[in-house]
């Protein structure tokens, strides 16, 4: 390994205090430092090396850039003869690169990413504002596909709005033709029971009329009151059911479109809150379109909570749970005896649920997340006199219904697009809300989370 001149040290800390970066180095620009320095590892010695990275030295390039990345870009920053010796591999790796950047002349066809970590390894004339211009092109490419994901979405909103609207004229529709009909049919029982009232009169008149005449006809005149009395009262009765029938029409109506409303209302304000999240994190001012949001371009997916902190958290690390429950409008569905009897068994019924709960209670207040908690109302020889801690709904299946079916319900129930995260260690339930759109963690996971807010 050739040491770097002491004429060259000079020189680069001549440049550091010459162009000093004054704002954090953006988070596209590190990932591609530490990979510099990473694969630089393997040309250098242990003695070559700071004495924080001595340990990482027989590590993977993959391994060090994930267990000793934060070290590795500190050592660059703070470490002039360190960053000399990285900046000496980078050239004999990449000659045409480092060349085109101390002549002055960075490549225009190169990532800018990739010319920006190179500046800041090789600290030519102008590389804060290499460094500076990468971060806001990383930025601005961010914040287009943010404005272009949330348009699909309202978008999509919009038309499903119109769907709902279709949906209602329709079945207003269909609730006009069959009062319609229902109207047709009483002024037909109408004339008929006038012309048995009519009959009821002529036979009365006839009797006045005839009042001589033989028992079997005032009988037979006596039976035809009878029959039209009765035939009077099953209009009556029919008509009354026509108006029951009519008016549960009507409510189951008015009850669909009030559900409809709010899965829809719950839908647009989680839209709305990812939306005002994003724009607090990345602090964007108000801006108007530019001639830039008319192209139009293939933008990678958007995440979801199934894809939240794969790159960095185990399924077992509680904070997984944490960045779950941090999604707007998130929903905590809670396999009740499932998380219980995993965590202690030994107890009661009675204790094993108000353990639970208190601990549901505290992460709920942490959180803001909306909580639900669900019970095999099986295992109860009598009703639960239970009073539900704060910001937790308890629940308790009913006969014949078992509590995995019971979330199998609500997730359901839930509009898609919410985050909704269900916590059981039964691979039934996991998969089939999976399959629904939710977020399945194991009980495990909410214990150890738990144990933190006890």
């Amino acid at each position: 390994m050739v040491e770097p001149a002491s004429g060259a040290t000079s020189a680069d800390a001549a440049g550091d205090a010459a162009e000093v970066l004054d704002r954090p180095l953006p988070e596209g620009v590190r990932r591609r430092v530490v990979a510099i320095v990473s694969d630089a590892f393997g040309g250098l010695t242990v003695g070559d090396l700071p004495a924080q990275l001595r340990q990482y030295a027989r590590f993977t390039p993959t391994r060090r850039a994930k267990f000793a990345g934060n070290a590795m870009a500190a050592a660059v920053e703070t470490d002039g003869v360190f960053r000399s010796r990285i900046a000496e591999k980078l050239r004999e790796a990449q000659p045409e690169l480092t060349g085109a950047l101390e002549s002055g002349a960075p490549p225009a066809a190169a990532d800018p990413l990739d010319v920006a970590a190179a500046a800041y390894v090789l600290r030519p004339a102008g590389w804060v504002k290499l460094v500076a211009s990468a971060g806001e092109e990383a930025q601005r490419a961010d914040a287009e596909r943010v404005g272009d994901e949330t348009r699909r979405e309202l978008d999509r909103l919009r038309e499903e709005l119109a769907q709902l609207k279709e949906a209602q004229r329709s079945g207003g529709e269909q609730v006009r033709a069959e009062l319609e009909a229902a109207r047709k049919e009483a002024e037909s029982l109408q004339r008929k029971l006038r012309s048995a009232l009519s009959d009821v009169k002529r036979g009365e008149a006839a009797l006045r009329k005839l009042g001589g005449e033989i028992d079997g006809i005032r009988g037979e005149a006596a039976a035809q009151v009878a029959a039209a009395e009765s035939e009077s009262r099953r209009l009556k009765s029919r008509l009354a059911e026509v108006e029951s029938a009519l008016e549960t029409s009507r409510r189951a109506t008015r009850e669909g479109r009030s559900v409809e409303d709010m899965r829809l209302r719950l839908l647009l304000d989680t839209v709305l809150d990812a939306a005002a999240g994003l724009r607090r994190e990345l602090a964007l001012p108000p801006v108007s379109t530019r001639p830039a949001d008319t192209v139009d371009a293939v933008e990678p997916g958007r995440m979801t909570p199934k894809d939240i902190a794969a790159r960095a958290l185990s399924e077992t690390d509680p904070a997984l749970l944490d960045q779950l429950l941090a999604l707007p409008q998130a929903h905590l569905v809670v396999d009740g005896y499932n998380v219980t009897k995993t965590g202690y068994p030994t107890m009661p019924l009675e204790k094993q649920r108000l353990r639970l709960l208190g601990g549901l209670s505290m992460l709920a207040a942490q959180t803001g997340a909306e909580m639900t908690c669900v019970f095999d109302g099986a295992e109860l020889a009598a009703p639960v006199l239970l009073a539900p801690p704060r910001g937790v709904r308890v629940l308790f299946s009913k006969a014949g219904v078992t509590a995995d079916e019971l979330i199998r319900q609500l997730v359901r129930a839930e509009p898609p697009g919410r985050p909704v995260v269900v916590v059981s260690t039964d691979r039934e339930v996991a998969d089939g809300v999976a399959k629904a759109g939710a977020r399945p963690v194991t009980s495990a996971l909410l214990l150890k989370r738990l144990s933190r807010v006890s």
